[in-house]
């Protein structure tokens, strides 16, 4: 990338520390947001795929994978607060010296508790809807079986690949110029994270809470200790893994 792309995401870090800092409650309010539509996403890609669970589960994978980029595109084109892009962008500001890392922790602080209760409260009004709970219950309970199962190590290392491949669309929305060149990469890109299996830590605060409203608890132990070392992996592949190497491989323009 050009230092002019990088200038502008570290930037970028410094307006929304300030943010955070002037106006903590807007900002709160903009990452509670980015949680609203990372539940969206949810509903539209689970509950597509639980319709092929049972016949077809293959079929099922590909169409979740297919649909939940409605989040990422969601969050560019109308606005929010994510986590786990804050991670890559607060880290360019770090990287670039305009911000601390102190200051990267209070926006990140910000978005994921945010990002926690908007995806809660979605998930709370969608479940005690009562739609598509039918289907849902069984095809969740095994969605989330699958998550708390894995090693710490592999999710580490899941989350870390997961948001590597977040930022790498956030970055779209800075590097193209055309919003049907964004769409297209973001779109392959967040689709391929997901088909993988990857850890995202605010889609994984989706699944948990709709999962727990659904079945009527969960085994919080598990989840907490899913939470902490996917969250963990995010931040090493937005942090480390992407925005330190395109920090020390830019160029002037």
């Amino acid at each position: 990338m050009f230092t002019s792309d990088i200038n502008i995401m570290s930037d970028s870090a410094v307006k929304k520390y300030e943010l955070s800092k002037k106006e903590p409650g807007k900002y709160l309010m903009r990452s509670i947001v980015a949680g609203f539509f990372l539940v969206v996403a949810i509903i539209l890609s689970n509950v597509t795929s639980a319709l092929f669970y049972s016949t077809n589960p293959a079929l099922g994978k590909f169409l979740n994978a297919l649909l939940f980029p409605t989040a990422i595109i969601l969050i560019v084109f109308v606005g929010g607060e994510l986590f786990t892009g804050n991670n890559m962008t607060m880290a360019f500001g770090v990287y670039d010296k305009k911000c601390t890392w102190r200051m990267a922790a209070r926006v990140w602080i910000i978005s994921y508790i945010g990002n926690f209760i908007g995806s809660v409260i979605l998930s709370y009004i969608f479940v005690k809807g009562g739609a598509s709970a039918g289907i849902m219950t069984e095809y969740m309970r095994n969605v989330v079986a699958a998550k708390l199962e894995i090693s710490p190590l592999q999710m580490v290392l899941r989350g870390i690949l997961c948001n590597f491949m977040v930022c790498i669309a956030v970055l779209v929305g800075v590097r193209m110029k055309t919003e049907i060149g964004k769409l297209i990469i973001m779109f392959l890109v967040i689709m391929s994270f997901v088909v993988a299996g990857f850890e995202h830590s605010i889609a994984n605060m989706g699944t948990f809470s709709i999962s727990y409203f659904l079945l009527g608890g969960l085994p919080m132990h598990l989840v907490l200790k899913s939470m902490f070392f996917v969250t963990v992996g995010n931040i090493l592949g937005g942090a480390v893994l992407l925005a330190w190497p395109i920090k020390t491989m830019s160029i002037a323009d």
